[in-house]
C-alpha cells in the first residue's frame, strides 16, 4: 500500500482541507503583490479611471478570495460530519461573495466621484457639483438596492411576489408619504432642470427664500441667508414657486434718475449728451447693452434725466465700485456746465410787494 492508502479513505480529508488552506494563503500573497504592482502602474499614467478600478478593487477581491477558499475548507469538512450547520455555508459564501461586488461597485462609484472632482479643481475647470453629486446617489442607490434584491433571493424569498405585494402596498405608503414622495420627486426635478445649483445665489418673489445655495439633498435644499443663518427648503416647493438666479445674469444695471434745478434746464441737453459720452467711453460699461441718457421730466422741484446701462462686471462689490464712479462723473458734468442737483425748494411769490401779515 502507498502512503496515501495508509491514511485511509477517511482521512484524506485533511489533506484537501490543508491544500485548500496553503492555496488560499499563497493566492491571498499572490493578489496582494498583483495590486501593488498595478498601483505603481496606475500612477503613471494620466487618465484616473484605471486607478479608481485599482483602489475599488483592492479591498473586495481578497475577501472573495479568502469567502471562497474558507467555504470549500467548509464544504469539505461538513462531509465528514452530520452537523446541520455547513448546509448553509453555500448561502453563507453567495452572501458574503455578494456584498463584496456590492462593496466594489460602491467604491467605484465613490472613488470616480472623488477622483473627477479633485481633477476638475486641478485643471481649473468648472465643476457642476450637483449633477455628479445627483449621478453618485443614484448609482449607489441602485447597487443598494441591486444586493438587497439579490440577497433576498439567495435566502429564498421570491423576489417577484415581494415587488407584486410591494405595488399595493405602496398605494398606502404613497398617501402616507407624499409629502416625502413630493420632496423626492422635486430633488429629481431639480437634479433634471438645473434652475439652480451648488454656490449660486437665488431667491423667489413668491416666498421669503434668499441666499446661496449650500446643499441639494433628495428631500431639501439648503440655502445660507446673507444673514449667514440656514434655510432648509423641502425640494417640493421649488416645483411650486418662480425662482430667479441672479448668479447667472450676464450683466448688472444702473438705473438711476438725476434732478438739476429749473434754473439750469438750459445746460439740460449738453449734460445729456456730455453723460451718455462719458457712459460710452467708460470701460467698465457694456456698450452692447441698451444704454440710454435722456432728459424725462419736469418734477416738483427738478428736471430730471434718467441713465439707463449696464455694467460689465456682474460681482457685487465691484458693480457698487463702477457705479460710484459714474455717478461721480455725473456729478462733475453737471458743476462743468456750472448747473445744480436739485433738491426741494419751495417758492413764495408776494404781489404788489407786500408782505403777508399775521
Amino acid at each position: 500500500m502507498n502512503g496515501l492508502e495508509s491514511f485511509g479513505l477517511n482521512e484524506l480529508w485533511i489533506v484537501k482541507v490543508m491544500s485548500v488552506s496553503i492555496a488560499t494563503v499563497l493566492m491571498h500573497f499572490i493578489v496582494a503583490f498583483v495590486f501593488r504592482q498595478l498601483v505603481k502602474a496606475s500612477r503613471k499614467s494620466v487618465s484616473f479611471w484605471d486607478d479608481v478600478l485599482v483602489v475599488a478593487a483592492s479591498r473586495p477581491v481578497p475577501v472573495v478570495i479568502w469567502v471562497v477558499g474558507i467555504s470549500i475548507v467548509l464544504k469539505v469538512i461538513g462531509k465528514q460530519t452530520d452537523n446541520e450547520f455547513f448546509e448553509f455555508v453555500p448561502i453563507l459564501r453567495d452572501t458574503a461573495i455578494t456584498v463584496c461586488f456590492a462593496w466594489f461597485f460602491w467604491r467605484l462609484i465613490k472613488e470616480s466621484c472623488q477622483r473627477y472632482l479633485g481633477q476638475q479643481r486641478e485643471r481649473g475647470e468648472y465643476v457642476d457639483y450637483t449633477t455628479v453629486d445627483a449621478l453618485s446617489k443614484l448609482g449607489r442607490l441602485i447597487v443598494f438596492v441591486g444586493a438587497v434584491l439579490t440577497l433576498m433571493q439567495t435566502f429564498g424569498f421570491s423576489v417577484s411576489g415581494l415587488l407584486a405585494a410591494g405595488g399595493i402596498g405602496g398605494i398606502a405608503i404613497g398617501f402616507a408619504a407624499k409629502d416625502i414622495l413630493a420632496n423626492f420627486f422635486g430633488g429629481l426635478t431639480i437634479y433634471a432642470d438645473r434652475p439652480f445649483v451648488v454656490g449660486d445665489w437665488i431667491r423667489s418673489p413668491d416666498k421669503d427664500i434668499e441666499g446661496t445655495v449650500e446643499k441639494i439633498s433628495w428631500r431639501y435644499t439648503q440655502i445660507r441667508r446673507f444673514n449667514k443663518n440656514p434655510l432648509y427648503v423641502p425640494n417640493a416647493i421649488f416645483t411650486t414657486i418662480v425662482v430667479e438666479n441672479p448668479s447667472r445674469m450676464t450683466n448688472r444695471r444702473i438705473n438711476e434718475t438725476i434732478g438739476i434745478r429749473y434754473d439750469d434746464i438750459g445746460v439740460m441737453a449738453a449734460i445729456v449728451s456730455d453723460v451718455k459720452a462719458m457712459l460710452t467711453a467708460h470701460k467698465e460699461i457694456d456698450t452692447t447693452k441698451t444704454l440710454i441718457v435722456n432728459f424725462n421730466a419736469f418734477n416738483a422741484s427738478s428736471v430730471d434725466f434718467f441713465i439707463y446701462t449696464f455694467s460689465r462686471t456682474v460681482v457685487w462689490e465691484e458693480f457698487h465700485a463702477v457705479k460710484q464712479d459714474v455717478l461721480l462723473k455725473i456729478a462733475d458734468i453737471i458743476a462743468k456746465h456750472g448747473a445744480e442737483i436739485a433738491f426741494p425748494t419751495q417758492t413764495l411769490h408776494f404781489t404788489n410787494g407786500e408782505m403777508p401779515s399775521d
